[in-house]
C-alpha cells in the first residue's frame, strides 16, 4: 500500500536558506552562505569560495578553499549532486 505524504514545510535546498552550505557538484565543490534558490540555479553569497582538496571531511574547514573575486556565486541545480551543511 502507498502513502502519500504531502509537506507544508521547506525541504532540500531551500529548507537551508541563509545557512552556510557545500555543495557537491560534477566537477567542483563550492562553499558559501545559501542566499537564493530557483528552478535553475542556487545563488551563494558570503565570501563563496570553491574547493580544491577537502582534507578529512570529519575536520571542521576545508584543507584548500579558494575565494572567489566576488560576493555572489550562480551554481547550475543541474550540476549538483549532493548538498549539506558540515558543521
Amino acid at each position: 500500500m502507498l502513502k502519500i505524504i504531502e509537506s507544508t514545510e521547506p525541504s532540500g535546498l531551500v529548507s537551508l536558506m541563509g545557512q552556510r552550505v557545500t555543495l557537491f557538484c560534477a566537477n567542483y565543490i563550492y562553499a558559501g552562505t545559501l542566499a537564493g534558490v530557483n528552478a535553475t540555479c542556487v545563488l551563494l553569497t558570503d565570501k563563496p569560495c570553491i574547493v580544491y582538496e577537502t582534507g578529512p571531511l570529519c575536520e571542521k574547514g576545508w584543507k584548500d578553499a579558494q575565494p572567489l573575486p566576488h560576493d555572489e556565486l550562480y551554481v547550475m541545480v543541474s550540476a549538483i549532486e549532493s548538498f549539506m551543511v558540515l558543521k
